[in-house]
């Protein structure tokens, strides 16, 4: 357990989630009235972010479960819907935004769940949308630990026909999956990148063949898969590691029971930086070539990440010719010269990704 210091907020300790909680890790507890006492006592550590991961706070989402991802109007949006569970991560991830994005960052699960279930009900009777996930502000397996996360929704999303669930992980924490009756209607992906990256950028994730193998378990069990490619980093070599780990990818997977892939290169906001020096003094990756985008995150020269998307895509492209490809925040320059099209030739992102899932995984 790597858990320092365990919140609980006063409104959810009536909770059954966190009565089993405690019950399951028989961890001494400190219940406060206010999420700003937690924040204090995290803001007052040597490094803050670090002490974040070993901070539980287990409260109420007292906002939407259900949200649109925030993206941004100045590049192409995918549409996903997100599953707000919870924050933070005890993963160490040097690139990691949510060391910046809140403030201070704190390891934090929702509990009312009977709330978030409320809310899935009617994403799922509404039929606007097809695609929701839970790996936007926090890995969605380190929780099955403790509460069952996954006991409540991929039985809920296997009871409808609708909608699929994304449940995304940098772990092979996957043991858990395999007795659900999924019906094909969660979707598990992994971030993946090089040996290189996560050996020096990405501290307490799986190691890639540790998550290929994960992924080859789902796959017999069932699931449908998807990847994600983001952040690529651009650096001496990585065009033939990244071609290495396509290839290992599909030796390990089917390209048929693939959803989507997703690729983006490495940006991050100027705040950034710094932490990443400070917090990783040995990491290389914010000495790139880099220029400020149109959303104010700093982005590798255009040219720059091209020349990697088009080395990822063919790749991608010789082992699995049919598997949906697509950008997370690109414009349409780089889809045009990388991908050989705009979405809006193709009806839009969010309908190439849509009929994708119907495909994959039997949605109607």
């Amino acid at each position: 357990m790597f858990i320092r210091r365990v919140y609980i907020d006063r409104r959810a300790r009536s909770s059954p989630i966190v009565q089993s909680f405690l019950d399951r890790t028989r961890l001494s507890f400190e219940v406060v009235e206010s999420a700003g006492e937690v924040y204090h006592h995290v803001s007052q550590a040597r490094d803050p972010v670090q002490y974040g991961k070993e901070c539980l706070f287990l409260t109420v989402n007292r906002g939407d479960f259900v949200r649109k991802c925030p993206g941004t109007a100045y590049y192409t949006c995918c549409g996903y819907m997100i599953l707000h569970i919870g924050t933070y991560c005890y993963m160490d991830c040097a690139y990691c935004i949510l060391q910046t994005y809140f403030h201070p960052p704190v390891l934090q699960l929702f509990v009312n769940h009977e709330t978030m279930n409320t809310e899935i009900d009617r994403f799922l009777q509404s039929g606007e949308e097809l695609r929701i996930g839970t790996g936007e502000f926090t890995d969605s397996l380190i929780w099955d630990h403790w509460v069952d996360l996954s006991s409540v929704l991929i039985p809920k999303f296997a009871a409808q026909s609708r909608a699929m669930l994304e449940i995304k992980t940098k772990t092979a924490a996957v043991a858990g999956l395999k007795s659900f009756d999924h019906n094909r209607k969660t979707v598990v992906a992994w971030s993946l990148n090089t040996e290189t990256v996560i050996r020096c950028e990405e501290r307490k994730t799986s190691p890639l063949e540790e998550r290929l193998r994960a992924a080859r378990q789902c796959q017999d069990w069932g699931y449908p898969l998807a990847f994600h490619f983001d952040p690529l980093a651009a650096y001496d070599g990585c065009e033939a590691e990244y071609e290495s780990v396509i290839e290992r990818l599909f030796n390990a997977v089917s390209p048929e029971n693939v959803v989507w892939i997703s690729i983006g290169a490495f940006r991050f906001p100027p705040a950034l930086k710094p932490v990443i020096q400070r917090r990783f003094p040995e990491s290389k990756i914010v000495y790139g070539e880099f220029i400020p985008g149109i959303d104010g995150k700093m982005r590798y020269f255009k040219p720059v990440r091209m020349r990697l998307y088009q080395c990822v895509i063919a790749k991608i492209r010789q082992a699995a010719p049919e598997v949906a490809i697509y950008f997370c925040m690109e414009d349409d320059e780089v889809w045009k010269k990388c991908m050989g099209f705009v979405p809006e030739e193709k009806g839009g992102l969010s309908r190439m990704l849509d009929e994708s899932a119907i495909r994959v995984c039997g949605l109607r």
